[in-house]
């Protein structure tokens, strides 16, 4: 049994970032990982633009100025201003080259057509310089940068359409068991709905895992070892359900064996999840979960998400983690170490009730895991905890 800080430190080492790219349009790559440092096209701002509502100012020693006109967002023109001269202009529009400070709306007055400063300005005020974000043939974006909203934003704004990022990997979920029902059909006495496939599935999709497919199979040994040489043949990463303990229709680890997948580590020293099994056979990788959901949600958090990141070219990834006041006292039963869910808001987290690993209805209102390292015992309400913030908002 290994622990959990050496489970992880195996997880990375054996993780490789891929060496596969592929060009996408910059509309679905949200999560993606750039494969190359991106150059931007252009200066942005491509001009010297106002950030005011106001007035573009060829300063001279007196506040009061002549009006000539005005530039709105997207007008092509640049008027020469004399000293003294002024146009009217708002947020985003071109600065003419002769205009050296934009005083905003608010502290000027017009009177007869000419304008009045309340205060004197300085130069270079309101004005965004030219390449103020990046300069042109500048690294925009280094390799290594995972894609949210802003950045695809921040790169559609510089003119591309198109990035070269890791290719994700292929996922296949294999959900073992006799007891398992879908949902919709009727529920037979000894039956349970299966879940840990959505449960999964979404886990995935919402940390930007879309190539997933899904697959289910009686604990029977051919049927167990045919299906899983077949999706490992078609996939990078294979998350299995249930089946890697020691009952007598636990097929899963005989039938990885059998198909040469070399074992990296079986069995963590934590609660839930201490059925863990991680192998590798090639550029493959294999986690074998716990059937129990909770315990296999927890895992998916803690291990799975480190290995697809790693994979995807997000080396430094590392879940958030904070030192929060805990709300609640809690003794821990073993010597292993544990993760408990919980709620964390402003610093604080409470400890919910139901922690066995077979409960969802907890981990359905979790927004956190509490973690307990092998040696602490208990949780004194007002300890400072560690506290991993899930990504599921």
């Amino acid at each position: 049994m290994i622990s959990v800080k050496k489970a992880l430190v195996s997880i990375k080492k054996s993780c490789e970032i891929t060496i596969h790219s592929e060009t996408i349009n910059i509309n679905n790559a949200i999560n993606c990982v750039i494969s190359s440092d991106i150059l931007s096209p252009i200066n942005m701002p491509p001009f010297r633009q106002s950030a005011m509502d106001g007035y573009a100012l060829n300063i001279h020693s007196n506040l009061n100025y002549e009006l000539k006109g005005e530039i709105k967002a997207g007008d092509n023109i640049n008027p020469l201003l004399k000293p003294g001269e002024a146009v009217r202009i708002f947020t985003g529009a071109p600065v003419p080259d002769s205009a050296n400070a934009v005083m905003m709306q608010e502290k000027t007055t017009i009177k007869n057509e000419v304008l009045y400063l309340t205060e004197s300005v300085k130069p270079d005020t309101n004005i965004r310089p030219l390449g103020e974000q990046v300069l042109k043939g500048d690294v925009a974006l280094k390799k290594g940068a995972k894609l949210n909203s802003a950045a695809i934003a921040y790169l559609t704004s510089l003119g591309i359409t198109e990035v070269k990022v890791y290719k994700k990997p292929k996922i296949a979920i294999v959900v073992t068991g006799n007891e398992l029902a879908q949902a919709g059909e009727p529920l037979q006495y000894g039956q349970i709905f299966e879940s840990n496939a959505a449960m999964l599935e979404s886990a995935l999709k919402k940390s930007g895992y879309d190539n997933v497919t899904i697959h289910q199979v009686a604990d029977n040994y051919e049927k167990t070892l045919k299906t899983l040489k077949e999706v490992l043949h078609l996939n990078d990463v294979l998350l299995v359900s249930g089946g890697i303990s020691v009952g007598d229709y636990d097929f899963v680890g005989s039938a990885l064996k059998e198909l040469g997948v070399t074992e990296h580590f079986y069995k963590v020293k934590q609660k839930p999840g201490k059925p863990l099994f991680f192998g590798q056979k090639d550029e493959k990788y294999v986690f074998a979960l716990p059937g129990n959901p909770a315990a296999a949600l927890t895992c998916f958090y803690i291990y799975v998400l480190t290995a697809l990141e790693r994979l995807n070219g997000n080396s430094d990834f590392s879940l958030h983690k904070i030192n929060a006041v805990s709300q609640s006292n809690f003794i821990k039963k073993g010597n292993r170490a544990q993760f408990l869910k919980a709620v964390y808001s402003n610093d604080s987290v409470e400890i919910l009730e139901g922690q066995n690993s077979s409960m969802l209805h907890t981990f359905a209102i979790a927004n956190a895991l509490v973690f307990l390292d092998e040696d602490i015992t208990q949780i004194i309400k007002g300890d400072k905890v560690e506290t991993i913030l899930l990504p599921i908002h």
